[in-house]
């Protein structure tokens, strides 16, 4: 005889109250479909199953409808839902990670008496670091077709394409059938209606049958998951081609070639210390091409603006991009001063002269196609 549990039961065994069952009943979310031998409802191996998603899914703050949505996909099979459920539950753990970082760089720049502006303070004790630059998004970041043309080159004739680590979807390939995975809630409420699905997952924890997409593409997300080989395992694993932008951080192809790593921000080579173009190539097989930037990017990433450095000074574009808030206050202001000041004494044209009559710049950007 199949095993089931009364209403009551199920209750007191999942910490809530029979009148929040009997709400979930009543919206057809999750509905008693056995019998008791009393003839009262009761839950069954397949009912308890679908509430513990429920639950776990409300606890990590989606809404009832979101949640009906994704408890009723029929593409997710049970052990589908639990890797989703499970990627969630790092990516909260991550956010937890990231705020006692921030709280610790503040505690730092406290002790060392800088005095932070509004938004710094509000960026330091924020929540995760994609949520902390996602509000600056709309502003500074938008699709640069040039760069976008090569990356959709890449993905070819594939007409289903999941995008990992998404954000709000600027570089999603038109035409095509896609699904989106973003762990930041910021970053995915700014994705523009009709937009593509959109999944709260992360890279490491793809929550998709393997093979299941024609392609699968990550856009300058890489540097931001936990596991970047494991991540991009993942997305071979789920898709027959994979297309990654992502940079190659080595001394020469960007440490030194550009500008502002070099001259005003070498806290940034601490950053990326524990993983390698190299490595990343050869975790999936991948061919490695050239990314020119060209001189008036549409797309406010960390390079974007070798040729504008003014730029830089602006904290709407420092915002939109998680390199200054990961190099902490003090690194950020002193690269701010410094920069300022050779701007107005025309020594940053001196060092860059060569710069000037440039229209494209190769600084390490480099698309992995396997």
């Amino acid at each position: 005889m199949e095993e089931h549990l009364t209403v009551g039961r199920v209750a007191e065994v999942a910490g809530v109250t029979v009148r929040t069952l009997h709400h979930y009943d009543e919206i057809g979310l999750v509905r008693p479909s056995a019998r008791t031998a009393s003839g009262y409802r009761a839950y069954s191996a397949g009912d308890v199953e679908r509430l513990r998603e429920v639950l776990v899914y409300r606890r990590l703050g989606f809404g009832l409808r979101e949640i009906a949505d994704l408890v009723g996909d029929p593409s997710i099979d049970a052990v589908g839902h639990l890797r989703r459920l499970r990627g969630l539950l790092l990516g909260q753990r991550d956010s937890a990670d990231a705020m006692v970082a921030a709280i610790d760089g503040e505690l730092e720049a406290r002790a060392t008496g800088m005095t932070l502006t509004l938004e710094q303070q509000l960026g330091m004790f924020g929540a995760r670091l994609n949520d902390v630059i996602g509000d600056a998004y709309p502003v500074t970041r938008h699709t640069e077709p040039r760069i976008a043309e090569q990356v959709w080159a890449a993905v070819g004739d594939a007409r289903t394409v999941l995008n990992v680590g998404a954000g709000t979807g600027a570089y999603e390939p038109p035409g095509r059938e896609v699904v989106a995975v973003e762990p930041s809630a910021v970053m995915r409420a700014q994705r523009p209606a009709g937009a593509a699905p959109c999944v709260g997952a992360v890279a490491e924890q793809l929550p998709f049958a393997d093979r299941c997409f024609d392609a699968a593409m990550a856009f300058s997300t890489v540097h931001h998951w936990r596991d970047p080989i494991a991540g991009l395992r993942e997305m071979r694993r789920v898709a027959k081609r994979v297309v990654v932008f992502t940079f190659d951080a080595s001394d020469f192809a960007w440490r030194r070639r550009f500008w502002l790593t070099r001259d005003y921000l070498p806290e940034v080579a601490s950053l990326h210390a524990d993983w390698s173009l190299s490595d990343l190539a050869e975790a999936i097989g991948a061919r490695v091409e050239p990314v020119l930037i060209p001189w008036d990017c549409a797309d406010g990433f960390f390079e974007a603006h070798w040729r504008r450095p003014e730029a830089y000074l602006d904290e709407h574009v420092r915002r939109a991009v998680s390199t200054w808030t990961r190099v902490g206050a003090k690194a950020e202001q002193r690269a701010v001063s410094d920069l300022r000041d050779d701007l107005a004494s025309g020594r940053w044209s001196e060092r860059n002269r060569e710069l000037l009559g440039l229209d494209a710049a190769e600084l390490g950007l480099r698309l992995l196609v396997a």
